[in-house]
């Protein structure tokens, strides 16, 4: 395989939304890809029909778009395997599965429901440490193994259901190396016989898998954890249709952990833990649920991506933040971890602040603009700029700039009660007169004349700085937040300061 140019797949089941889990194999899928030249094949795998939501399809494409992550051959992209829908390629699988039944690797079951249920139930009765279709109760199960051929024909012709088996091998040693895990072995004496073509003529995911992978050219698989208990079967598979010299190196991903560690994230954890799993917002068809994205709780994509990349991989330096051409440039096989990753959403937020600080004060205006309009506040484009400038530093997302900075647009109609108790004295409104006059007398009202004024007169009358500088912030903001109180000031020009310190000597009293 190493010879060949490296070709691997995402391929997502359109039975719901995409969890940030199965966006982070996409995302190790695409690097692998890129880093090693290769070709990323998107691939939708709905052979469950019954379990298929509309609208999910969709919803996977922009999510993978919104990442940046990028096909070379899929649905909409083509390709020369296509088509790259598994529905699409319903004709494909029959053939393989018959290629099985006449090597003798596996067989027509006729069981019902029912059939089955009571199998499980004599299996509990009696106690069996292995249950399932497995090696043993296949022979006293209605199939191609236990009936004649004429019999089994019979059934065929008059249209009975049956679903197609794997025939699992006995007392037999399954050794398949692992790109995280190393070499993986299983004792086939474990395993069931999987169906592998169901009743409805769709091949379940197992064969389907197997097939597509060999006929688009897959050399790697990277995937999720939870399809580790499926390698041995599969790699049986490539074994019994003659593709063992053929089979792709196998690369299982790591778990992704709820926030104390204690367990799978699931796609109903975020909304109740306080933070989105999915990467865009998620209206569930049927019930009319609303699931929260990280495009709409205000992620950029870009720190998503360092996010998710972290989640099961460590570049081995001190380096945290990553462009995609860097994170290709770093990206190996060999640096994911095997132990579940804990998901942390305080550091998601990190990732997110260190983006937003790092975007300009145009583009994040830009952004907070359309916050001030559905607040029927126009101003210039260059006041907000300076806004963003002063206040981006103290936030995560750019739905974080209003309640940082409201103060700049509207002056405070209520006070910190707590502060004003704490700091505001019987001589603070005769000082911020005093202080009013002085600045009133400032030509050029910038940051730096500002101060000196202020800590002059502070010098010179012996006040506390505390004292001084908490009251005119009450003034001016309301509270004991914001930036730099001289930076406030000089934005707000000096009309509008001293008009709030003379509002706030008014209402907070004196």
């Amino acid at each position: 395989m190493k010879d060949k140019q490296v070709r691997v797949r995402f391929a997502p089941s359109p039975t719901g939304p995409l969890h940030i889990g199965g966006i982070r194999t996409a995302l190790y899928n695409y690097l692998f890809a890129r880093k090693n030249k290769g070709v990323m094949v998107l691939r939708i795998e709905d052979t469950d029909q019954n379990r298929s939501m509309p609208g999910t399809e969709e919803y996977i494409m922009k999510s993978l778009e919104w990442c940046g992550i990028r096909f070379d051959e899929g649905v909409r992209e083509g390709g020369p395997y296509g088509p790259y829908r598994q529905s699409e390629r319903k004709s494909l699988y029959e053939q393989y599965a018959m290629k099985l039944i006449e090597k003798g690797h596996a067989y027509y079951a006729f069981d019902t429901a029912e059939e089955l249920e009571q199998m499980r139930k004599r299996q509990e009765a009696g106690g069996f440490k292995l249950t399932g279709y497995n090696q043993q109760s296949r022979l006293e199960m209605k199939n191609s193994l236990t009936l004649d051929k004429e019999d089994v024909q019979q059934r065929i012709n008059n249209c009975e259901k049956y679903v197609i088996r794997i025939r699992i091998p006995e007392n037999e040693e399954i050794k398949v190396f692992d790109e995280v895990r190393n070499w993986v072995n299983v004792d086939s004496s474990t395993m069931d016989d999987k169906v592998l073509f169901k009743s409805d003529g769709m091949p379940t995911y197992h064969l389907a898998n197997v097939v597509d992978d060999h006929m688009m050219k897959i050399t790697n698989v990277i995937r999720g954890e939870e399809w580790l208990p499926s390698l041995p079967l599969h790699a049986l598979l490539y074994k019994y249709l003659g593709w063992e010299n053929e089979m792709p190196d196998f690369a299982h991903l790591p778990l992704l952990l709820k926030p104390d560690g204690k367990g799978k994230l699931s796609k109903r954890d975020g909304d109740r833990l306080g933070f989105p799993v999915f990467p865009l917002q998620w209206k569930d068809p049927k019930t009319g649920e609303i699931y929260s994205g990280y495009r709409e709780s205000g992620y950029f994509p870009e720190a998503f991506v360092n996010i998710l990349v972290f989640l099961g991989w460590n570049p081995g330096t001190e380096q945290e933040l990553f462009t995609m051409e860097e994170l290709i440039d770093a990206f190996t096989l060999e640096r994911v971890g095997k132990s579940g990753s804990r998901f942390d959403p305080e550091k998601a937020k990190w990732f997110n602040h260190q983006y937003l600080i790092g975007k300009s004060n145009a583009e994040l205006a830009t952004q907070y603009e359309k916050i001030l309009k559905k607040k029927k506040i126009e101003i210039s484009v260059a006041y907000v700029e300076k806004v963003v400038g002063l206040i981006k530093e103290r936030a995560n997302f750019v739905s974080d700039f209003w309640e940082q900075s409201k103060f700049f647009f509207i002056a405070p109609e209520d006070y910190e009660e707590k502060l004003v108790k704490k700091k505001w004295k019987e001589n603070t409104p005769d000082i911020l007169r005093d202080i009013s006059a002085m600045l009133m007398d400032i030509s050029d009202f910038s940051r730096d004349s500002i101060e000196k004024t202020v800590k002059d007169y502070i010098e010179e009358k012996e006040l506390g700085m505390g004292q001084v500088m908490i009251a005119l912030r009450l003034c001016l903001v309301g509270s004991g937040m914001g930036p730099d109180l001289f930076a406030i000031m000089e934005l707000l020009g000096k009309k509008e300061v001293i008009q709030r310190v003379q509002r706030g000597i008014e209402n907070i009293g004196g």
